[in-house]
């Protein structure tokens, strides 16, 4: 996550990768311009098309190899070979020793050929925001109901769902955070639970229908639930937001005894609870948006792999 949120990673060393996605592009549209104007016939058939269309092929297979091999760090393959070979009476000080090293290693230290993993992710983001302008170039602007379409279609989503996780990678983290305070998810479903019961003795000297609105409020209230309401952090018809208002509401009704002075302790009782489930949501939204981006981007790159796949097959037996 931290090399994600470094704010140099699209400028990494000074904008090297940038540079290179920008010649690139620069290059790809003085080709298309000079070699295959407007005027003439323009489509991915062309010598051109079949350059940009190689080049965009190769740039997807080095975005998918970095996607592959960021799953499978070096230093984990190391630890296997290493845990194969360590001899008996390995000490198990020495490994977590070696655990706490990794886990304080330098990211700007080499991960492969020479090059971070700030670095190659760096390269991952520019080369697929170049990709969206070369294999727009490669279609020749030619669409329709085949699988060469489809096959740009589904690109431009897989590049369109990264860059969604670059943006949610740089924000969301600092949102979460902020949101959660010095509290985990954990404790605040302990404070929320603790509210609960703190109304329910309270309501117990007030009539029924404040009891009612208690009891709705701690069964009916939810924190996550679906994927909507995870993705939104919403609750259509909140029993605590609804219980909030009504006591207010009830408060002005309910004035014998003692009853006013029960009515506010238990409005203000609601009414935290009400700030905590919405803190709690929120932070169950984020980490679903978080990780939605995910769910989307792995599969549809499975799926455009496989369409590129065909795409390429029946360019050469069947063009």
């Amino acid at each position: 996550m931290d090399l994600v949120q470094r704010p140099n990673v699209l400028r990494y060393n000074k904008g090297r990768y940038l540079k290179l996605g920008g010649w690139l592009v620069l290059l790809a549209v003085a080709g298309y311009v000079l070699f295959d104007p407007v005027a003439t016939e323009s489509h991915g058939g062309t010598p051109m098309g079949y350059v940009l269309g190689i080049l965009s092929l190769l740039i997807v297979f080095l975005l998918f190899w970095y996607g592959i091999h960021k799953r499978h760090p070096v230093s984990d393959r190391n630890r296997r070979i290493s845990e194969r070979r360590k001899p008996e009476g390995w000490d198990s000080d020495v490994a977590s020793v070696r655990r706490e090293q990794r886990r304080n290693s330098n990211p700007q230290q080499s991960w492969r050929y020479g090059q971070t993993q700030q670095g190659w992710l760096s390269l991952h983001i520019n080369l697929g925001g170049a990709l969206v302008v070369l294999a727009t170039l490669h279609t020749g602007f030619e669409f329709g109901w085949n699988v060469h379409t489809l096959s740009y279609g589904l690109m431009m989503i897989v590049i369109a769902s990264g860059f969604y996780g670059l943006y949610a990678y740089l924000n969301y983290p600092r949102l979460i955070t902020d949101n959660m305070e010095e509290d985990t998810l954990e404790s605040l479903l302990f404070k929320i639970d603790d509210l609960d019961e703190q109304a329910r003795v309270r309501a117990l000297d007030l009539p029924d229908d404040v009891n009612e609105l208690v009891f709705d409020s701690r069964q009916g209230t939810t924190i996550g639930g679906g994927l909507m309401q995870q993705i939104f952090g919403k609750q259509s018809h909140c029993p605590t937001a609804f219980a909030v208002r009504q006591i207010r509401r009830l408060g002005q009704k309910y004035i014998a005894d003692e009853q006013p002075k029960f009515m506010r302790e238990l409005y203000l009782l609601l009414l935290r609870k009400e700030r905590l489930v919405e803190r709690a949501r929120k932070a169950v939204m984020l980490q679903a948006r978080l990780n939605a981006w995910l769910y989307l981007h792995v599969p549809l790159a499975i799926a455009l792999l496989a369409a590129l796949a065909v795409h390429v097959l029946s360019v050469l037996f069947f063009w």
